[in-house]
C-alpha cells in the first residue's frame, strides 16, 4: 500500500520513527511534512494527507499531532475520509474492521513510541469486515 503520512511539530519525532516502520513493513510512503520541530498549523498537514487519499495518490494515511484530536477533526471534514484516533491495539483493529478507517490519527504526547508502533502494525494489517458495517458507513461516507 501507499501510505501518506503527516504531522505537526508535536508529532514530528513520532512521524520520523513511523516512516522507518511503515517502510520496513513493505509499504510505500508519501511524506507530506512537517520536516522539523518548528511550530506549524496541523490543519495544513491533515489536508495534505487527505488530498493524497481523495486523489488516489495514496491508499491510506497516518496523521500525528500532540493528541491526535486536532488531526482527526481536520481530516474528518472530508466525506471520503474516515479518520480514527487510536490509542491501543483494540481501537486500531476496530477502526479498520468495523469502520474501514482510511486515516489513522495518533497522539504523540498521549501514547509512547512503542505503543504507536504496535498500533500502526495492527492498523495496516487489519482488513475491513464489510457486511452490516458497510451499510452503516454508507450513511456518512462515499
Amino acid at each position: 500500500m501507499k501510505i501518506a503520512i503527516g504531522a505537526d511539530h508535536g508529532g514530528f519525532e513520532l512521524k520520523q520513527q513511523l516512516l522507518d516502520l511503515v517502510e520496513t513493513l513493505g509499504h510505500q510512503i508519501v511524506d507530506v511534512g512537517c520536516h522539523s520541530k518548528e511550530s506549524v498549523d496541523y490543519p495544513r498537514f491533515a489536508e495534505a494527507v487527505c488530498e493524497k487519499i481523495i486523489e488516489s495518490q495514496a491508499d491510506a494515511g497516518i496523521l500525528v499531532c500532540g493528541t491526535g484530536i486536532g488531526m482527526a477533526i481536520a481530516a474528518n471534514r472530508h466525506k471520503k475520509i474516515r479518520a480514527a484516533i487510536c490509542h491501543d491495539d483494540y481501537t486500531a483493529r476496530m477502526s479498520r474492521e468495523h469502520n474501514n478507517a482510511n486515516v489513522l490519527c495518533l497522539g504523540a504526547r498521549v501514547i509512547g513510541h512503542g505503543v504507536a508502533e504496535e498500533i500502526v502494525k495492527i492498523w495496516l494489517k487489519t482488513d475491513f469486515s464489510g457486511g452490516r458495517h458497510q451499510q452503516r458507513i454508507a450513511q456518512f461516507s462515499d
